[in-house]
C-alpha cells in the first residue's frame, strides 16, 4: 500500500522507539500498522506471521527464528506465535539498546494478556485505528478531544469543513486502502474484508461449521451498534447459546472491530444501570454488514442516528489514541433513573435518562450529546445535570455533536458543536 495519508500517531511511535526496547501497534486488520512501521523504521527487517512456514519456524525454535531473522526486526500479527513472547523478554532483559523489535498485531486484548505476562515494563503498547477526519482532511492539531473551552478556542485555530459529504464519510469508513486506493470498489473491498478476518482471525477460534452462523452474528451484532448490549437477544436472533454470544463479542472486540463503551457509575447514581454499550469500530464495515449499500440510503434508512452515533464516538476515540492515551479509563456513557421529575400534584418521579457520552478529565465531568440535526435545542442536554450529585467532581462544559455548520451556544455552560470540532 502507499503510504499517502500522514498518520497523527506517527511522533508518538518515533518517541516511544526512542525510549523502549519494543514497541507493539495494535488495531483492527487493514488500518495501517505494518505500513507505518515500515515509513517510520524502513531499515529494519521484517517478517510476517501470517507466513505459514514463518509462523511454523517461530513456533518450533523461537532461538533460531529470532537468529536467522536479527533486530531490529519488525514481526507483524506476533499473536499468532504466543511462545515467542518468552523468547523476546530473555532478549530484552539482556539488552539496554532501545528499538529492538517492533511488533504488530490485530488480537488487542489477547496480546495485552501475553505482554502482561511476558513483557511487562519491557514494551511500550500504542494503538493505531482507522483514518480520522483529521488524518482524511489533513489537519494538523493532534489533542484529543474534550469540550472544555481550553480545547475549543485551540480547536478553533485548526477548522476545516467536514459537514458537505458526512454520509459519504460515514459509509465509506475509515480503511487507508480506500483512500490510497480511489478506484477500488467499496463493496469489494468490505467482502474481502470480511472473508480474510474469517479465514485468518476467526477461523482459529471459531469451529469451521460455524462459520456462516458466525457472519450471522456479526450482522446482528452490526445493526445493534449504539446499544445497550443484551446478549439473550442476539443469540434468540442468531440461533446460539447466550455464552456462545458472549464469546463471540469477546473475539470481536480482541479484533478491533466493536468497542464495549462501560457505564458511568458513581455512589450518586444508585440508579444507573451497569450494562454496557456496544459500538462497531467502523461505520463502512457496520454498513456493510447491515446493507446500507450507499450512503444515501444509509442517511435516510432507519440506522441513520444510530451510525452518526457510531461515527462520532470513533472520531473521539481516536482522537485520543492518536496522542498515544489509553481511552478507557477516561470515556463513558450513562442510562439510568437517578433524575426525579416533579410532575402535576408537586411530587417527584424517577425518570430514565441518559447521557450519550461522559469524557472525565481532572476531575472534571463533560457530558455529551450526540444528535443528527441542524436545530440543537438546550432540552436535548436535560439530563446532563445528573452528574452534579457526584461526589468530588464538577461538571464541566457540556457538549451537543450535531450537524450544524458552526459552534452555537445554547446556555453558559452548553455548546453546540459542529463535527469540524472532533
Amino acid at each position: 500500500m502507499m503510504y499517502s495519508i500522514k498518520r497523527h500517531i506517527e511522533p508518538v511511535v518515533a518517541r516511544r522507539a526512542k525510549n523502549s526496547k519494543a514497541i507493539l501497534l495494535t488495531g483492527p486488520r487493514q488500518v495501517g500498522k505494518s505500513t507505518l512501521f515500515k515509513h517510520l523504521f524502513s531499515s529494519a527487517n521484517q517478517v510476517t506471521l501470517d507466513d505459514d512456514l514463518l509462523l511454523a519456524q517461530a513456533a518450533e525454535d523461537t532461538g533460531l527464528f529470532l537468529l536467522n531473522n536479527p533486530c531490529p526486526l519488525m514481526i507483524d500479527e506476533v499473536q499468532k506465535c504466543p511462545s515467542l513472547f518468552n523468547k523476546l523478554k530473555i532478549v530484552l532483559d539482556n539488552t539496554e539498546k532501545c528499538g529492538n523489535f517492533f511488533l504488530t498485531g490485530s488480537q488487542k486484548l489477547q496480546l495485552m494478556e501475553n505482554v502482561s505476562e511476558s513483557l511487562a515494563g519491557r514494551i511500550s503498547v500504542v494503538e493505531l485505528d482507522g483514518l480520522s477526519l483529521r488524518e482524511i482532511h489533513k489537519v494538523s492539531y493532534n489533542h484529543h478531544f474534550v469540550p472544555s473551552q481550553e480545547y475549543i478556542t485551540e480547536r478553533e485555530k485548526h477548522l476545516k469543513p467536514y459537514n458537505k459529504d458526512i454520509w459519504s464519510a460515514i459509509h465509506r469508513g475509515s480503511y487507508p486502502e480506500l483512500f490510497a486506493n480511489p478506484d477500488r470498489e467499496w463493496i469489494d473491498f468490505y467482502q474481502s474484508y470480511v472473508k480474510t478476518y474469517l479465514e485468518r482471525d476467526v477461523n482459529r477460534l471459531v469451529k469451521a461449521s460455524n462459520h456462516l452462523t458466525f457472519v450471522r452474528f456479526m450482522t446482528s451484532v452490526a445493526a445493534r451498534t449504539g446499544q445497550i448490549v443484551n446478549y439473550a437477544n442476539i443469540a434468540s436472533e442468531v440461533g446460539v447459546s447466550e455464552v456462545t454470544i458472549k464469546e463471540w463479542i469477546s473475539i470481536m472486540e480482541r479484533s478491533g472491530l466493536v468497542y464495549i463503551l462501560k457505564p458511568y457509575t458513581s455512589s450518586a447514581l444508585n440508579r444507573a444501570i451497569r450494562t454496557p454499550k456496544l459500538y462497531f469500530r467502523d461505520t463502512g464495515l457496520c454498513s456493510y454488514l447491515t446493507r446500507w449499500l450507499t450512503p444515501e440510503t444509509l442517511k435516510n434508512g432507519a440506522m441513520a442516528g444510530a451510525m452518526f452515533e457510531t461515527f462520532v464516538i470513533n472520531e473521539i476515540l481516536k482522537s485520543y489514541a492518536n496522542e498515544g492515551l489509553d481511552y478507557d479509563f477516561d470515556v463513558f456513557y450513562y442510562n439510568g433513573r437517578d433524575k426525579k421529575k416533579r410532575v402535576k400534584d408537586g411530587s417527584f418521579l424517577e425518570s430514565d435518562g441518559e447521557i450519550d457520552l461522559v469524557i472525565q478529565e481532572s476531575g472534571i465531568l463533560y457530558p455529551i450529546e450526540i444528535k443528527m440535526s441542524t436545530m440543537p435545542k438546550a432540552t436535548m442536554a436535560a439530563e446532563f445535570d445528573v452528574l452534579d450529585g457526584v461526589p468530588d467532581r464538577k461538571r464541566g462544559m457540556g457538549a451537543i455533536i450535531c450537524l450544524i455548520d458552526r459552534k452555537h451556544y445554547l446556555r453558559e455552560n452548553l455548546v453546540a458543536l459542529p463535527l469540524t470540532y472532533l
